[in-house]
């Protein structure tokens, strides 16, 4: 009973997100009522015989997941907020891009450039620096959300052929369900599946976009702050492989690097707190993560992700793992794999390969399916899930798409 009363909450507050343009209530405010709210009821009534201290647990292990999570994204976000105020990224992308170039050209220039980056880091990190490109580029709101989606896309995309691309993916790989050369058989579907979504997307786009060239000179306290954001990058994966060092502590490393730093270089300007940017980091953002991952794992508690798992005892192995990448729209592709590698299913490399795309770029079909939807939504504030499900269609067939180039790529190369 307490059971079913928790699933129609969690489905309340996953209906409140959708209308939220509707409603007009902030969808951090409810996930955090209704994640809270489901927690208290597992306490108060006590679900299979839980004890108060069991549930206890849960929720501890939750919460430490959930505020990991937090600090990461709080010390990335610094750092782009810094950059951003500072106009370092529009800066860069004004020498980097021509003065001139249409609107087709730059879309395809984001889809590369979020596919590459975040193969290599984070998909936190690549949608903040894909998104803050854009947003120093003047663009009607409706061309906006379009890139906005595009960047979505291809950043789940690039993540899964590299285990520091995505956790799901890594999660895969450290089971031996796939190796790394396995993993790179996902490249080439994967990015035909982001041009296919560019070509779909930019089909009406024929105007041009002309950059204002600033002549403001580069500071070199801000140089220097860049170098130390990749530096930290690099070192966040560099030092997870050699000596699986949590990337939330290397990136914490990495600010306390940063502010430091700032306080030497910018010692001689009065007024100027490098601390004071945390303040510039979306916390309804933050606390929007929060109520949705506590919605998740008292779903994972309550037995639901255990319960999907038994598809596979209906569905063949291809058809369930394509069904698995729809699920991970709406559920957290994290505890989702673990419930799949915990149920033990035997399955060939090749179809391995294709759950491992499907996890990991399944959840861009929807808004809230992804850590990098979420982010971008924070960013944009015209990207709201009524808005980004106008695509849909285009995500769900270029997943499709993406999904079959996998499986046949998986055949040919496995067989």
């Amino acid at each position: 009973m307490v059971s079913a009363v928790i699933l129609a909450l969690v489905a309340i507050a996953f209906v409140m997100i959708v209308i939220e343009d509707i409603i007009h209530v902030n969808k951090a405010k409810t996930t955090l009522f209704f994640g809270t709210l489901c927690w208290i009821l597992a306490f108060i009534f006590p679900m299979h015989g839980a004890t108060s201290s069991e549930i206890s647990e849960q929720l501890n292990h939750n919460l430490l997941e959930i505020a990991t999570l937090w600090l990461f994204l709080m010390s990335t976000m610094t750092f782009v907020a810094y950059l951003n105020s500072k106009g370092f990224i529009s800066q860069i992308v004004q020498r980097l891009l021509p003065s001139e170039l249409s609107e087709r050209r730059l879309m395809f220039i984001i889809a590369v450039f979020a596919f590459i980056f975040s193969s290599f880091a984070d998909n936190v990190t690549a949608t903040l620096v894909a998104i803050a490109v854009i947003s120093s580029i003047k663009l009607e709101v409706k061309k906006r959300i379009q890139y906005a989606t595009l960047i979505i896309f291809a950043v789940n995309s690039g993540g899964v052929s590299l285990i520091t691309g995505d956790v799901t993916t890594l999660m895969f790989f450290l089971a031996g369900k796939v190796t790394i050369a396995n993993l790179l058989l996902l490249i080439l579907p994967a990015l035909f599946a982001v041009a296919v979504l560019a070509i779909l997307l930019s089909r009406k786009m024929k105007g041009r976009i002309v950059l204002e060239k600033s002549a403001k000179p580069i500071e070199k306290a801000d140089v220097v702050i860049a170098v130390i954001f990749a530096s930290t990058i690099g070192s966040t994966l560099l030092f997870n492989i050699l000596f699986q060092i949590p990337p939330v502590l290397t990136f914490l490393f990495g600010l306390g690097v940063m502010f430091l730093s700032a306080q030497y270089l910018l010692r001689k300007k009065t007024g100027v707190n490098i601390l004071s940017y945390i303040r510039e980091v979306e916390f309804d953002t933050l606390l929007f993560f929060l109520g949705v991952l506590l919605l998740v794992g008292i779903m994972k508690e309550i037995g639901v992700l255990t319960n999907i798992t038994h598809l596979y005892q209906y569905l063949e192995p291809v058809q369930a793992n394509y069904l698995m990448g729809l699920m991970s729209a709406l559920i957290d592709n994290v505890p989702l794999t673990a419930a799949l590698l915990k149920a033990d299913l035997t399955m060939t490399t090749a179809e391995w390969l294709t759950l491992t795309y499907a996890t990991g770029v399944g959840g861009s079909i929807l808004i809230i399916g992804s850590a990098a939807g979420i982010i971008a939504m924070s960013k944009v504030k015209e990207l709201t899930f009524g808005t980004y499900f106008r695509m849909a269609g285009y995500l769900l067939g270029c997943y499709s798409l993406g999904y079959i180039g996998v499986y046949f790529v998986g055949q040919f190369a496995l067989s």
